[in-house]
């Protein structure tokens, strides 16, 4: 068993492109944090780093079985969590000239 299933992977690609965000600029990197020390058959737990390689945006998730990372990660997405700055500036508001 892994720590991110091979749907789990295909849904983030999923989430990426539907945002129009490339696959290639993101990075994940997860770290079992599992009690290797218990006696009971426990599912894995984690940490779960994504970062967007080309502005350096990274966010941390909690990751294993029962773990709800892709609902927040898609919810970080919409928000704009992983926007270059540039991006996530306001416009300026234009107005155009009135018929008279």
């Amino acid at each position: 068993m892994e720590l991110i299933e091979a749907e789990e992977l295909a849904e983030f690609e999923h989430i990426l492109r539907e945002n129009r965000l490339p696959p290639n600029e993101f990075s994940l990197k997860a770290t079992d944090t599992t009690d290797p020390k218990t006696d009971e058959i426990q599912a894995l737990q984690g940490e779960l780093t994504i970062c967007r390689e080309s502005t350096g945006q990274t966010k941390q998730y909690v990751i294993g079985d029962g773990n709800s990372w892709l609902m927040l990660f898609r919810n970080d997405v919409r928000s704009g969590a992983f926007l270059d700055q540039s991006s996530r500036k306001a416009r300026p508001l234009t107005r155009r000239p009135s018929a008279t």
